[in-house]
């Protein structure tokens, strides 16, 4: 029952919720990413397509959030499944001061301990510039992309 409620009721508002970040904001958010950022060609279409549709998603949960603190009552698994993401709004091309129960939710989610604690796991391996993703044998592998030649 640990940040996933024993609760039926409560346990289906979290499932809504972790298939939302599932369905929605992680596969959007990630497109965002690879079109932004990471494609070899940049395709306005792709870009305002994805960077709209995470938009969209973060005034979905702006809403969700107007009224709660947390996404689904108490704090729990959905939480943790979001804020990967949600941390990442600027890479998708957000303004978060458009979304004031977002940010607050974020904020309280990136002041907990335990969720600084997760973020640091695998830091040292990332690469927020994005000049790793660059390298053609990256993109094959990642992307399915070829060499030419």
């Amino acid at each position: 029952g640990k940040f996933y409620p024993v609760n039926e009721r409560k346990r289906v508002e979290v499932d809504q919720w972790l298939f939302w970040q599932m369905g929605g904001l992680g596969p959007m958010a990630g497109q965002t990413h690879h079109f932004r950022i990471y494609a070899p060609e940049k395709i306005e279409y792709a870009i305002n397509r994805y960077t709209n549709e995470t938009k969209r998603l973060y005034g979905v949960l702006n809403t969700r959030l107007k009224d709660r603190e947390f996404v689904a009552g108490d704090y729990s698994i959905a939480d943790m499944a979001i804020v990967g993401w949600a941390k990442l709004w600027e890479r998708q091309g957000q303004d978060i001061a458009e979304f004031p129960h977002l940010k607050r939710w974020l904020d309280t989610m990136l002041a907990r301990p335990a969720v600084q604690r997760g973020l640091a796991i695998g830091a040292e391996k990332r690469d927020p510039s994005g000049q790793r993703m660059q390298d053609p044998k990256v993109q094959e592998i990642l992307f399915g992309n070829k060499p030419k030649g």
